[in-house]
């Protein structure tokens, strides 16, 4: 176990959620909306307070795609690459994002956190396509030299 980790945080959502079973997807919900991901650490405590076993835990979040198990940037670029989008060049847009930030098709978050770039099948907006979102804010029409300004906008932020 890690020393570190804060079951205290994990206590609290079970508490405001209830310490049963049918709680458990609302659970790993709000664990990743604190800690942006799951940490490993979880699946054994929550399999000891909800009376379930690790492996059932591990396979809700491993079945719901929207649960990751790596630590996820401050900013989640989403690049579609559905139908519309990729006929209409989302691909060179993802690969300027990749080379921007030192990413590759296996390395998906940059080393400090910040950053982290995947692709969808569909964000569900095809009349904007190319689209990206970040963190579930929507950009239309994006270009690779747009979508290096985006990036230059972020990190100012930071």
């Amino acid at each position: 176990m890690n020393e570190t980790f804060d079951f205290q945080v994990v206590d609290t959502i079970i508490t405001e959620l209830g310490c049963k079973q049918s709680a458990i997807i609302a659970i790993l919900q709000s664990i990743q909306e604190h800690y942006r991901y799951l940490p490993k650490e979880i699946f054994p405590y929550l399999a000891k307070k909800l009376s379930v076993s690790e492996a059932k835990i591990y396979s809700v979040a491993t079945f719901y795609e929207n649960f990751s198990l790596e630590p996820k940037g401050k900013y989640v670029i989403k690049v579609c690459d559905g139908t519309a989008c990729h006929v209409r060049k989302s691909i060179p847009i993802l690969e300027k994002l990749r080379k921007e930030l030192g990413l590759s098709e296996t390395k998906h978050t940059t080393d400090n956190l910040t950053f982290t770039v995947e692709t969808v099948s569909c964000l569900g907006a095809c009349g904007l396509a190319p689209v990206l979102t970040v963190n579930d804010k929507v950009y239309p029409a994006m270009t690779p030299d747009k979508a290096a300004e985006l990036l230059n906008e972020l990190k100012e932020e930071e």
